[in-house]
């Protein structure tokens, strides 16, 4: 099994908190990694409708029967489940009796948050991280390759093409997943809801440009929006507010968290086609930036990350904090430095106050190097930069 980065935490978690929580998307993982870690606790899911039944039934029962030690899967689907599991750890009152899993991140916090608030940690897994997949060997030899396939760990670890694992993962999602939060007429027009989200990707979001192109109501849109972000296929990156004495740009830009995901709905089949395609920049952008929230997430914080953009068009791809300061990041598709990837990040630098050592540029280019306007980032040392310059602990 290829080890998590999230693994250390659940550990410490677990020996101060009597349940853990664990979400992220759908087949990223979550269940083998607790299976493994805990491989001496009993290991249910609420998916099996014998279980289901029992547990919605009769929950002080299937609570007896699992009294400690217990991993129970997609638990949302049980709510009932919630307030007893609070009443037996009340009880009990020790640490590491129960695992809950789910990848329905709506559904799953509203009721941790009624019945579990001060009683567990919440700790949420990602597909594989570009450090994941180095430490083990099973890196795509290119960039390109890398956007391509994503990150979910069934495509390596049962050596899938991505061609089919991503559609049949959309159907399910949609048919099974969407269904349990929201009642959707007309499945389709939320299908190609999902298509134009793809096709914006690194953009602003337009709730009225995606509403008028899927032929719905703008307030339907913002509905969809949420119920993609709480089942993680898309997130919004939010603008910076220090106005530095600029307009700024207050509306969210679109990302999706896996792009081996985004080039399926993008209609991409193959690897190749990524060197040409429009929307390149876009993926990488999005790749590099889900570097950020799985380096945050494994660790067990918020990503503080944040976009910003000014009326004049000047603009940092991501600004993230370490230590209490912030750092600008550019990110550029291409393979070869260029110094005007400082011109943005220089004037945001020059308005913020910001020391050049706190000046980035990412590329896919192989070599990294320090220049006097910032370092620039290959993008396979990205977690060199990481590891060994920032501390996210």
């Amino acid at each position: 099994m290829i080890k998590r980065e999230l693994q250390n935490k659940i550990e410490e978690m677990a020996k101060k908190y009597p349940v853990v929580t664990l979400t992220g998307p759908r087949q990223s993982g979550k269940s083998t990694l607790l299976k493994t870690t805990f491989p001496d606790y009993n290991y249910v899911t609420v998916e099996d409708p014998d279980i289901r039944l029992y547990a919605s039934e009769d929950p002080r029962g299937f609570l007896a029967t699992y009294p400690d030690k217990t991993i129970i899967d997609e638990i949302q689907r049980v709510p009932e489940l919630f307030s007893y599991i609070q009443g037996r750890v009340d009880k009990e009152n020790k640490e590491g009796m129960y695992f809950l899993a789910g990848s329905h991140n709506f559904l799953l916090m509203q009721h941790v948050g009624q019945s579990l608030a001060g009683r567990t940690a919440v700790l949420r897994l990602l597909p594989f991280s570009h450090a994941e997949m180095q430490t083990e060997n099973i890196f795509p030899e290119t960039v390109d390759e890398e956007i391509f396939k994503g990150g979910y760990p069934r495509l390596y670890d049962k050596n899938i093409a991505p061609g089919d694992f991503y559609p049949y993962y959309i159907q399910t999602y949609v048919e099974r997943d969407v269904r349990l939060i929201k009642n959707i007429g007309d499945l389709s027009k939320f299908i190609r809801f999902i298509k134009l989200c793809a096709g914006r990707i690194g953009q602003l979001l337009n709730l009225s440009s995606l509403a008028n192109e899927c032929g719905i109501a703008v307030s339907t849109a913002q509905t969809w929006v949420s119920l993609l972000e709480a089942s993680y296929i898309l997130y919004l990156l939010k603008p910076d507010y220090n106005n530095y004495a600029k307009r700024l740009v207050k509306s969210p830009k679109l990302y999706f968290y896996d792009t081996g995901l985004a080039c399926s709905l993008l209609d991409i089949s193959d690897a190749k086609q990524i060197s040409t395609h429009f929307l390149r920049g876009g993926l990488f952008e999005n790749l590099v930036i889900n570097e950020f929230i799985k380096k945050a997430f494994n660790t067990g914080k918020e990503p503080e990350i944040t976009f910003w953009r000014d009326s004049t068009g000047n603009e940092v791809d991501l600004l993230n904090i370490v230590n209490g300061e912030q750092n600008a990041w550019e990110i550029k598709s291409g393979a070869t430095f260029s110094s005007d990837y400082f011109k943005s990040i220089g004037k945001w630098a020059q308005l913020s106050g910001t020391a050049t050592e706190r000046l980035h540029a990412v590329y896919t280019g192989d070599k990294s190097m320090k220049t006097s306007n910032g370092d620039v980032v290959a993008w396979k040392d990205l977690c060199y930069y990481f590891f060994h310059i920032y501390s996210f602990q």
